[in-house]
C-alpha cells in the first residue's frame, strides 16, 4: 500500500494540473483571435495554436496519469512517478526562462514538486 502522503501529494498536484490545462484551453479563442489580427506567417500561426493546444493537452493528460495513480498506486513505481514530474518542471521552467516570474509558471512549478515528493515518499520493494 502507498504512503497517503505519497496519494494526497500526487492527487492536489492532479488538480492543479487539470485545473492549469483547463484554464489554458479555455483561453485558446482569445490566443487564437489574437494571432489572426497579427503579422505572423501562417506557418507559425497555425504552429503556435497547436503548441497552445499541445500544452492544454499535455497538463490534462498528466493530471489524470497522476489522478489514476492517486486511485491505484500499483500502477506505477516511485522512479515512475518522478520521472513525469520532470514534465510540468521542464514546463515551468521554460515559462520562467522565456516570461519570468508568471504565476503559471509558480503552479507548474508546485505541481511538479508534489509529484516528486510524492514519488520520493513511495514505498520500495525489496
Amino acid at each position: 500500500m502507498a504512503n497517503p502522503l505519497s496519494r494526497s501529494l500526487l492527487a492536489t498536484s492532479a488538480a492543479v494540473l487539470a485545473f492549469a490545462g483547463l484554464l489554458h484551453a479555455s483561453a485558446f479563442n482569445k490566443a487564437a483571435a489574437t494571432v489572426a489580427s497579427s503579422n505572423l506567417p501562417v506557418l507559425y500561426a497555425n504552429v503556435l495554436k497547436a503548441f497552445w493546444l499541445m500544452n492544454s493537452a499535455t497538463l490534462i493528460l498528466l493530471a489524470v496519469t497522476f489522478g489514476l495513480i492517486a486511485i491505484r498506486p500499483h500502477v506505477a513505481t516511485g522512479s515512475v512517478i518522478v520521472l513525469l514530474a520532470l514534465i510540468p518542471a521542464a514546463i515551468a521552467a521554460l515559462l520562467y526562462m522565456f516570461m519570468g516570474m508568471f504565476i503559471p509558471a509558480h503552479l507548474l512549478l508546485a505541481a511538479a514538486t508534489m509529484a516528486l515528493f510524492a514519488g520520493l515518499l513511495r514505498e520500495r520493494k525489496v
